[in-house]
């Protein structure tokens, strides 16, 4: 009999020994299930459970709490007091579609520390020269100037004029022959209205746009705006090379009036931004100060000035003394071969730097200089 045959039998003996004696050792009372064994636990023993290491507990990081920090007011600069307009302030009047209305708030700002000139706007956005069924130029502006009676008119029209124009009941295709001659009858009559009187007329040209069309046609219409208002007496004012660059093209930021880089124009490349409202005025603005002289200095009016200036005249019998002319080849005539305070110069007239040269002598060195060696320190009279 093999010994694998003999540990299977012991085996089984041991444990029907176990399961007879298993009621007798557990007391009546317990209620408790008897775990049962297998033969391979009697034989080896029960296999213990492997410990499970309990899974770490992740704790969550507590949110930081920021403290709020007290607000902290920046001291702005106080904008100075508005400029009061004297009572005989002379007035320019601003008309035309929107780019005269961007115009017209340049000038209010050029000229808002100017007491001497007013700027007052009006304009109407989407007017022009080709739908008068809209608005009428030349119906509206001899009530404006009798209203506002300006010094000086400024005008800048063309922008919403790039479309067909009913001439005759027939409508006409943009910058044909029957449209180019109506347009150029029709800008030079709006002048001729706003120069009656030899009333200063400032006739201010379009600008580049975004749209490279666009763009040449305002290129064409410059040209007519130019023609009649010299035509009629008034003056043209170029701005074409402020918003393009050295290559003629459209720019959207450039340089402002101060020749610092900002944004001119708007996103739809047609608008201004405040600075490109401010540079258009920066053209417009000289050819006012020209014209308008006086009027046209900032801070108090001249005339006020000079109102109070009063020039002493000597009287007529008062003594004039008379002094005799210096020579600038004679010096000593005014004391110039002495020192102040001091006596004639003396000496053998040469130089430190002849005496250098000649003989090779040199200057005592000032006493108490580092290349001072004489033995006695003590200062010579």
């Amino acid at each position: 009999m093999s010994m694998t045959i003999r540990i299977i039998r012991l085996g089984l003996a041991l444990a029907v020994f176990a399961s007879l004696a298993a009621p007798m050792a557990t007391p009546a009372g317990a209620q408790e299930r008897v775990e049962r064994r297998s033969i391979l636990e009697f034989l080896f023993g029960k296999k213990k459970p492997r410990e499970v290491a309990p899974e770490p507990t992740i704790r969550k990081p507590r949110a930081a709490v920021r403290k709020k920090r007290p607000a902290t007011t920046v001291a702005k600069s106080p904008e100075p007091a508005p400029v009061e307009k004297l009572a005989d302030a002379k007035v320019v009047l601003v008309v035309g579609d929107f780019i005269a209305g961007s115009l017209g708030d340049g000038l209010i700002e050029a000229f808002k520390t100017t007491p001497g000139i007013i700027v007052d706007k009006r304009t109407n956005g989407s007017s022009g020269l080709v739908r008068d069924d809209y608005y009428d130029w030349p119906a509206s502006l001899p009530g404006l100037i009798a209203e506002t009676k300006p010094a000086l008119v400024v005008i800048s029209l063309g922008a919403n004029d790039r479309q067909q124009m009913t001439i005759a009941g027939e409508k006409e295709k943009f910058r044909s022959d029957a449209w180019t001659k109506e347009y150029e009858s029709r800008v030079e009559r709006i002048a001729a209205i706003a120069h009656e009187g030899n009333k200063p007329t400032l006739w201010m040209g379009m600008p580049a746009f975004q749209s490279s069309a666009l763009t040449a046609d305002m290129t064409t219409l410059n040209g007519i705006y130019r023609a009649s208002a010299e035509k009629t007496g008034g003056t043209f004012v170029d701005i074409w090379d402020g918003f393009v660059d050295e290559a003629g093209k459209f720019v959207t930021s450039g340089s402002d009036i101060n020749g610092q880089q900002v944004r001119l124009r708007g996103s739809d490349g047609i608008n201004f931004t405040p600075a490109g409202k401010r540079k258009l005025a920066f053209y417009v603005e000289k050819e006012i100060r020209r014209i308008l002289g006086d009027a046209a200095a900032d801070g108090p009016s001249l005339q006020n000035d000079l109102k109070d200036l009063v020039v002493a005249t000597p009287p007529v019998d008062a003594e004039i003394t008379k002094t005799q002319p210096i020579s600038l080849s004679d010096p000593s005539l005014d004391g110039g071969t002495a020192l102040l305070g001091g006596a004639a110069i003396k000496g053998n007239g040469k130089s430190l730097r002849e005496k250098l040269v000649d003989k090779g002598e040199t200057a005592d060195a000032p006493l108490g200089r580092v290349d001072d060696f004489r033995l006695d320190k003590t200062a010579t009279p």
